[in-house]
Parts: structure tokens; sequence; C-alpha cells
């Protein structure tokens, strides 16, 4: 394997230009790259690619800038990293070198004003990129809000690398170099000194134009992101592509992860109680005030138990499938939890989905696993069947939940059943996801079955199925 030190400075400066791109890369990430580079060796370029953008790429639309990062750095036409490989390329000797090192080193210990950043602004590179950051240049940048405000921005952060000061430190070190190689020599090395700081000044400029082009390409990312989003949670289910149902399970399941976590602060607070103001006062009257130690009033963590019916018939099988996920991974915010399927038939799922993880449940409850779904839906023979067979697990601490279109195929509704469900229930709800313009329309029997509910509410998309879940949440 080649030079260990020539490699960890090739990777030095590649992590410093992508930081310079943009990208935050911490020591360990660092640590990461160098092991993974050793790892897959040196000699293929995308093995390379591909090893450093598992650690620094964070986000799909951070690629492109890596890539072409990754591609300027190892171009061709890149000029050699180190100032002193570029002025030896120029033809400078070993011991004009030497001696310039030497003055470099003085200068930077004579604490004089732009001495101490001279060498790094000529070296540029990573050097550069090293005096960005304890200058703080990224803070600086922050505030800025347009591109006309890059060359008051440029300035500042010339001012803060210290470039002015430099340029007259290397005034001093010019005339020193003319004494010490005569004048020919010792000017034309002070001019190929002077031309790397001012492509060291090109490179803030460019670095302050890129930081404001990143920002503003992020910007537009995040808004086309959010754009899609808001587009996806209000596309109807019915007109969803597959895709599109994909990015929405897993925009359920983190839904249900946030009503889980909102559900874990709500137990951790109703543990330790609020302080009852009566209480503490009157306890701090005994002891004057001295300890005061507050009282608290114990909360009663109430969680009822959710009893949910779900057509899964066609006409309504997309929202079926997703509310039935959102209960599968929600199942603690309620005591109790109980699933049922139904299209001519009921059929309970409780046991399945306890049993089967929720992929596999799912499938079975919409491929015929549980009830018939080839037959047409008869709300009133499952009503029925629910107040025969079920409506003792109904008490008042049971939120009854029902998913379906309402239609009845013409057969008899049993609307009847729904306000002794209620009567019994802590709170009946029903989830349609046909619009209340459509309930007295052929078959439906919405226009019946609504008045004895708590609450009748459109889910024809994934912003009405989040809105009703958290009504029902909300409600315990």
């Amino acid at each position: 394997m080649a030079d260990r030190r020539a490699l960890v400075r090739v990777l030095d400066e590649l992590l410093w230009m992508l930081r310079r791109g943009g990208f935050a890369i911490a020591t360990s990430q660092a640590i990461d790259v160098a092991r993974a580079v050793e790892l897959v060796g040196f000699d293929e370029r995308f093995a390379v690619r591909e090893a450093v953008a598992s650690i620094v790429v964070k986000a799909s639309r951070e690629r492109r800038r890596f890539d072409a990062l990754f591609d300027q750095f190892f171009s061709s036409t890149r000029e050699p990293a180190s100032l002193w490989a570029r002025l030896e390329a120029l033809g400078f000797m070993p011991e004009e070198l030497t001696e310039l090192r030497q003055l470099l080193t003085r200068a930077a210990h004579s604490g004089s004003d732009g001495a101490q950043h001279l060498g790094a602004l000529l070296e540029r590179g990573a050097e550069l990129d090293r005096l960005f950051r304890l200058a703080g240049v990224t803070r600086t940048l922050d505030s800025m809000q347009s591109r006309l405000q890059a060359g008051f921005f440029t300035h500042s952060v010339m001012r803060a690398l210290g470039v002015p000061g430099a340029h007259r430190q290397l005034g001093v070190i010019a005339d020193r170099l003319r004494d010490a190689f005569g004048d020919e020599r010792g000017r034309a090395l002070a001019k190929a000194l002077r031309k790397e700081l001012e492509r060291a000044g090109d490179d803030v400029r460019a670095a302050v134009q890129s930081t404001f082009t990143r920002r503003e390409e992020d910007a537009r990312a995040d808004e086309e992101a959010t754009g899609a989003a808001r587009r996806l949670v209000d596309t109807p289910f019915a007109s969803m592509s597959e895709s599109e149902m994909a990015e929405v399970r897993a925009a359920v399941r983190r839904f249900a992860e946030r009503l889980r976590g909102g559900e874990r602060v709500r137990r951790r607070r109703a543990t330790k109680g609020r302080i009852d103001p009566h209480r503490t006062l009157r306890r701090a009257l005994a002891t004057g005030g001295v300890p005061f130690e507050p009282a608290r009033k114990a909360r009663v963590c109430d969680k009822p138990k959710l009893l949910l019916l779900c057509d899964v018939s066609d006409s309504v099988r997309q929202v079926a499938r997703f509310m039935l996920e959102l209960v599968y991974a929600a199942q603690e915010l309620f005591d109790g939890t109980r699933s049922f399927v139904f299209v001519r038939e009921l059929g309970e799922t409780t046991d399945l989905f306890k049993r089967e993880p929720v992929s596999l449940a799912l499938g079975q409850a919409f491929g015929g696993g549980v009830v018939s779904v080839a037959d047409n839906s008869n709300y009133g023979r499952v009503l029925r069947a629910f107040e025969d067979r079920h409506m003792r697990a109904v008490t008042r601490d049971t939120t009854v939940v029902i998913l379906g279109d309402g239609r009845t195929n013409y057969h008899d509704d049993s609307a009847d059943v729904l306000p002794r469900i209620r009567e019994r229930a802590r709170a009946l709800y029903w989830l349609c996801p046909e619009p209340r313009g459509r309930w007295s329309t052929g078959d439906s029997a919405m226009a019946r079955y609504a008045p004895a509910c708590t609450k009748v509410l459109e889910v024809a998309s994934v912003r009405d199925l989040e809105e009703a879940t958290r009504l029902i949440v909300a409600a315990r």
C-alpha cells in the first residue's frame, strides 16, 4: 500500500474540501472515513467514493453535491495541494523553499499583524478551511440573506481571516527574499507568493458565494419535499399510486410513533402529578415556609379500551388498511384493543394482530383469511352479529370506532343497533371515506347512521385520517 502519511494527507484535503462544500464532518467521522478507505483500498475510485459517501452524505439531496466535489478533488487538472509542491513546480530550488519556510515560521512567531495566518492563507486547501473554522466564518455567514450582501460578507470574512495584514506581512518577507537570493530570484518568489495570496482571496469569495448557493438549493429542496408531502397527505386514497402508498405507510408509522411518544410523556407526568397550590400553602403555614415542600395532586391515568370495526370491501380497502396499521402501531394508547373486519360477515382479528407481524396480519385480513372478501357489504347483518356476540365487551370506558362507507347494497341497515352501542360506550365514532354530500344517495345509510354516533368523520386522505385519529386519542 502507498505511504500511509501521504494517504492521510490526501484524505485530509478531501474532507476539508467537502467541509467547505457544506458537509458537516466531525472528527469521529473523519476517522471512520480513514478506516473505510483503508478497508476498500485506494485503487478503485468508485469504491473510495462510495465508502466516503456512506459516512459523509446524510440526505439524498446532498449526493449530487458530494459527487461533484469528489470528482473535482480527484480531477487530473487539479493543482498540487501543497504550497511547496506548487512552488517546486514553478522551478524554485529546495534551498530557496527552505529559506522561505524559515521566514514564514519566524513571522508566525513574531506576533505581527497578519503574520499568524499568512502560512495558512498561502497553503490554501485544508489549511485555509481550518482557518475558516477557527475564525467562525460559518457563524458570520449565517446572517447573510441575499446575494447582494456577498461583497460585504466577503470583506468581513477577509478581515476575520487576517487577509489585509497578511498582504502587509508579505511585503516584509519579499524584502528579505530579495536580500537572501538577489533581486531577480527574490522578486520572482515574492510574485509567486502574492499570486497564492490572491488565489486564497478568490477561494474566500467562492466560499461565500457557494455558501449562499448551497443554502438556496437546500431551501428549494426542502420546499419541494414539503410541498410533495403536503400534496401527498391531501391526495385521496383512491387515486394514490403504489409508490405513494408506500410513502403513506411510512408516514402512518411515523405518526403512530409520535402518538406513542406523547403517551409516554403523559404517563410520566401522570405518575408525578401536578402541584396542588392549596395543599402546598397549607403545608407551608405549619413551618413558616421553611422548608417549602410542594404538595402534588395525583393524576388518574385514564386509558380507555378501543374497539374497532373495519369494512374491508374493495370500496374502502385502502383507508381501512391504513387505519388497521395505525391502530396496530398505537395499541399502547389504549388499555385494551380489539379489532374486527367485515364485509358480509364479521370476523375478529385481535389475536391475529397479536400473533403475526403487521404485514402478514393485514395480508390475511384483506386476502380473505378472516372473512370472505368476495361478498358484497351487508352492514345490517354485521351490526346484528356484533350486538349478539360482542355487546358485553362495550362498557363506559370503551371507545367504538366503525370505519366504512355505509353502503348497504340495499340490505337492511339495522340502524337501530347504533343507539344501543352508543348508550353503552364511552363514545362511538364513524369514519366514512365518502363525502357528506353522498350520504343520502343510492344505497348509502350514512344519513341514518350519523345521528346515533358521537361524531362522523370524513376520511378521504391521510390528513383526514390523522385528524380523526388525533380526535379519537384526545377524547380519551
